[in-house]
């Protein structure tokens, strides 16, 4: 029996998520596999191997006899996941509350001047990209591997749905001032007042989502 190459099967999924991420694969997409053998010039077995993955990850669906499909994220999706990744993410903000060291938070605190720039410049991308990096930063803080571990395989899931919160009319003044009350308390020391203010930020991202399915669904009407 041939065996497969474990560090082959998991680059080839890694190259798949980023098909998936960047919408050549977009959400109920057919996974062809042929076609994607030619593509990324692998033989079926490993393919297939990192298809089992992603499906694992819930990144795709499986249909008996049909194949693989991108997975699709509904608005109930978006619904259950928010409220769980809050919890998480506001044990992370406690633990780190704990844990960083003076050092760690200065580094934060720069992180966070940078966010400001970018959304007093209107700069939605950039504001996008160190968001995520302040988001790892205090899930690094909190030093536990379990949390980090979920929280990233559900973030995976959240990354279908392209979500664009920011969009929404005042979203980013609101999400600036949702991080700053989460570092005030991180620097405080307040393990339960960060808890509670990531856990704001993330229940207010959703709230900006719905908002912003709501005007989406008028412009189409209109």
């Amino acid at each position: 029996m041939r065996v497969v190459s474990t560090s082959l099967h998991e680059d080839v999924a890694e190259r798949l998520r980023a098909l998936i991420f960047e919408g050549v694969l977009p959400p109920g997409a057919f996974v062809d596999e042929p076609a994607l053998c030619a593509q990324l010039a692998i033989s079926r077995t490993p393919l297939r191997e990192a298809l089992k993955v992603l499906t694992a990850e819930g990144l795709l669906r499986h249909e008996p006899r049909r194949g693989c499909f991108v997975a699709e994220i509904t608005a109930k999706d978006l619904d259950d996941i928010f409220p769980v990744i809050a919890l998480l993410e506001g044990r992370c903000a406690f633990e780190a509350a704990l844990n960083a060291s003076e050092a760690e938070l200065q580094a934060l605190e720069a992180v966070h001047e940078r966010l400001a720039r970018h959304a007093r410049a209107r700069r939605i991308q950039a504001y996008y990209d160190t968001n995520y990096l302040i988001h790892e930063a205090i899930i690094r803080l909190a030093d536990n591997r379990w949390l980090a571990q979920v929280i990233a395989d559900l973030r995976k899931i959240l990354r279908l749905a392209r979500l664009q919160s920011l969009q929404v009319p005042g979203r980013m003044e609101q999400s600036l001032s949702e991080h700053l009350a989460v570092f005030a308390a991180l620097k405080a020391r307040d393990a339960e007042g960060a808890e509670a203010a990531m856990r704001t930020h993330l229940h207010r991202q959703r709230e900006a989502l719905r908002v912003l399915a709501v005007q989406e669904k008028a412009r189409r009407i209109g």
